[in-house]
């Protein structure tokens, strides 16, 4: 069959089809070269150098110059058992053997000697490592295994390792195994779901493998992208999420429309052909619009969101592919074999396809019937859910929201409450032209006086002062008394930041100077740049989006409704995130310890994937309400038949995304946690209200004035408006089954 209106969406479809092999092979090909590319190249991970930000980036950049970069240690921590008093001989003794056992391993600079707490209930033996700090985490291991072994000579006491690279190795462990264990469960909970929408195991499991191999394809492509933009750690994981959410999702659409032109009587290359004509649109348009939105982080301005945007881009982008070429192949290869094998029961609820839809009409008929009282209704609760939002309060994450089921984490709790000193320590670089060295010594001795008669630092033991053998760069170790999250701790660094270190090592001509090197000044500063950075990448993101809807659909007026949905979605979940997450209501019920803030990286990167999934049936339903009504449909009509035959693969798909976030928020990292509760949220309440009252409300009052300024509207319902031959035949087929008792 010759088919008018080809363009390459179809022409591409129509060849994979004709020659699935060829197709099927390539992509194959495809998938194992970008694994074998990514296995050679490795994924370049971030340093603590490339996340640098703000005031703080600029002192590690300054101690880096002069050599004075923070060398890396770890402290074998010695307590009793039972929380008393500690035995300074049994303690003494443990720490020796410690001592002894550690200088025997490779990588150790330097050991010192043991530090006991002020009131006698710990002992502490710093031990510095050699090498790059960076890569602390890496190498630590040895040192736990070492400790662990000293320690059962000792069993009377507890011996621990507790440090930056001991922490970051206990979380990236934890990390791995729950993430891993969510990822292996995503895969039979999508999979039970297709079940259910196709009714047949074959159909079920296209989508489950597409998605599959575009998240390998994805993860191999990204060790190449890594070696320019540095991994900071969670891009592979958005990548697995991006990727089987889109790539499920996009099958899962082309399929079933598929299978409803086969189930009107074309034949299975024809199926296909306007499956590419109509889903296959659809697929392009809000793949385009789900790599602008999550290309607008690059505007974030950090290495962290230009990573993730990275990975996100390279995974949708090979989704499409796979999509609009790939699967064409494997439906028309499988052919009537898709419906097998079939589950009871569960296929014969799939072919009821004669049949209308009762459950979406019913619930469509308040919007459609009194569209006024269904907006006003609907909107205002989203309004109401989106209040908490006014208050939402930002934080970086820090050492003190890391989970306690680490064990480093529950060493470090003992660590603080022992030596009130190691809570938090700010560090003041400051660097000064070669002839100015002589000052540059009197104004660190006025910064270290005056910092020790403040009650808001540590004066015992006092600052630490390094400087470098040319004498032009020194830095400035100061303790406080209270944790990063604590409000102390950002007034004792805005004392360092606004009076202190201008007033002391200002006075010298020339010099620089920046404060940071604590948890605090790095939590300052990520949320001044996210805070300022915000409304670029938002407004940037919505323009875009509001012009590829324009274009795509020749509508402005669908466009603006498309921005305003996205933002009252968004500000309803970022509602829930600071009603959940700011306050204690939730704690048991989520298993979670409230910080009273939201992870500041979260409402950019929830809003970016939020607006690219909506975007997924937004086009999908949108799509096919405009071409009901170019098949000559009212718009009332046309939005019952548009709404109503894409609820349940919309619904489907919503299923699928909100149990893979549900997993997430089953993890006991808050990041995760609050990144699946957001999106789980946030995807709900985007296929459930925005779809079946605010949507079908808002288009059924503006009438033939939705489509402004295409040709549909000025259409009425007395016209026949054109459409594309290639889908004339299945609209006008779609409308009379419609009518079917």
């Amino acid at each position: 069959m010759i088919v008018e209106g080809r363009n390459v969406i179809t022409r591409a479809a129509r060849w994979s089809a004709v020659h699935p092999w060829w197709a099927i092979a390539l992509w194959v090909a495809f998938v194992v070269a970008a694994l074998v590319v990514g296995g050679v190249t490795g994924t370049r991970q971030a340093t603590t150098s490339d996340l640098a930000i703000g005031q703080s980036g600029r002192a590690a950049a300054i101690a880096r110059s002069g050599g004075l970069q923070e060398r890396a240690v770890e402290n074998v921590l010695i307590t009793p058992w039972d929380g008393g008093r500690l035995d300074p001989v049994q303690a003494q003794s443990a720490a020796s053997d410690a001592t002894r056992d550690l200088k025997a391993l490779p990588g150790i600079s330097s050991i010192d000697a043991p530090v006991p707490a002020p009131d006698g209930s710990a002992l502490l033996v710093p031990v510095t490592l050699d090498g790059d700090p960076e890569t602390s985490a890496d190498r630590v291991q040895p040192l736990i295994d070492t400790v662990a072994r000293t320690h059962t000579s000792h069993t009377g006491l507890r011996m621990e390792l507790v440090g930056a690279g001991s922490i970051k190795a206990g979380l990236n462990e934890m990390l791995s195994k729950d993430l891993g264990k969510a990822t292996v469960l995503s895969l039979p909970v999508t999979l039970l779901v297709m079940v259910f929408v196709f009714g047949a195991i074959v159909a079920a499991s296209v989508p489950v493998v597409l998605g599959l191999s575009s998240v390998l394809a994805g993860l191999g492509l990204w060790g190449v992208a890594s070696q320019l933009v540095p991994d900071p750690g969670p891009v592979t994981h958005v990548i697995v999420l991006m990727g089987m959410a889109i790539g499920v999702d996009y099958s899962l659409f082309y399929l079933k429309r598929q299978r409803e032109e086969r189930a009107l009587g074309a034949n299975n290359i024809d199926a296909i052909e306007i499956a590419a004509a109509t889903s296959g649109h659809s697929v392009l348009v809000s793949g385009v619009v789900v790599m602008i939105s999550m290309g607008a982080l690059y505007l974030a301005g950090h290495i962290a969101f230009e990573s993730m945007a990275t990975g996100a881009v390279l995974v949708v982008a090979i989704a499409i592919t796979s999509s609009l070429t790939v699967l064409p192949a494997m439906l028309s290869r499988f052919g009537r074999y898709l419906d097998a094998p079939r589950v009871p029961v569960v296929w014969r609820l799939t072919q009821k396809g004669g049949v209308k839809p009762r459950l979406w009409s019913t619930m469509l008929k308040p919007a459609l019937r009194h569209p006024v009282i269904a907006l006003v209704l609907s909107v205002g609760a989203l309004l109401v859910l989106a209040l908490p939002a006014l208050g939402l309060k930002l934080k970086a994450t820090g050492i003190d929201d890391l989970p306690r089921s680490i064990p480093a984490m529950q060493a470090n709790e003992r660590l603080t409450g022992s030596f009130p000193s190691q809570a938090d320590t700010h560090t003041v670089a400051v660097k000064v032209p070669a002839d100015r060295t002589a000052e540059l010594g009197g104004a660190v001795e006025a910064l270290v006086e005056r910092a020790s008669q403040d009650a808001l630092f540590v004066h015992n033991p006092a600052p630490t002062v390094r400087t470098s053998p040319d004498g032009t760069v020194a830095t400035i170790a100061i303790g406080t008394h209270f944790d990063s999250g604590s409000p102390q701790a950002r007034a004792s660094l805005a004392r360092l930041r606004q009076d202190l270190a201008p007033q002391t090592l200002g006075t010298v001509a020339g010099a620089e100077f920046a404060v940071g090197g604590s948890d605090v000044a790095f939590d300052v500063d990520y949320r001044a740049n996210v805070m300022h950075k915000m409304p670029w990448v938002l407004g940037v993101a919505l323009v875009l989006t509001f012009l590829v809807m324009t274009v795509a659909f020749r509508s402005v007026m669908l466009a603006l409704i498309t921005v305003a949905l996205n933002l009252l979605s968004a500000a309803a979940s970022f509602g829930l995130l600071a009603l959940i997450f700011q306050h204690t209501w939730a704690e048991d019920l989520l298993h979670f310890e409230s910080t009273g803030r939201v992870v500041a990286w979260l409402p950019l990167m929830l809003f970016v994937i939020l607006l690219g999934l909506s975007m997924d049936y937004h086009v999908f339903v949108v799509s096919r309400i405009r071409e009901a009504a170019r098949g000559g449909l009212s718009v009332k009509e046309a939005v019952e038949q548009g709404i109503t035959r894409t609820a349940g693969v919309v619904t489907s798909a919503a299923v699928v995304m909100v149990c893979v976030f549900a997993l997430l928020a089953s993890l006991n990292f808050i990041e995760m946690k609050q990144m699946g509760v957001g999106m789980a949220c946030a995807v709900l309440l985007d296929a459930t209200v925005i779809r079946i009252v605010v949507l079908p409300a808002v288009v059924t009052l503006l009438g033939w004035k939705t489509f402004w300024p295409s040709r549909l509207a000025r259409q009425t319902t007395t016209r026949t408006p054109r459409m594309p031959a290639i889908v004339a035949a299945a609209a006008a087929a779609s409308a009379a089954r419609t009518t079917l008792p």
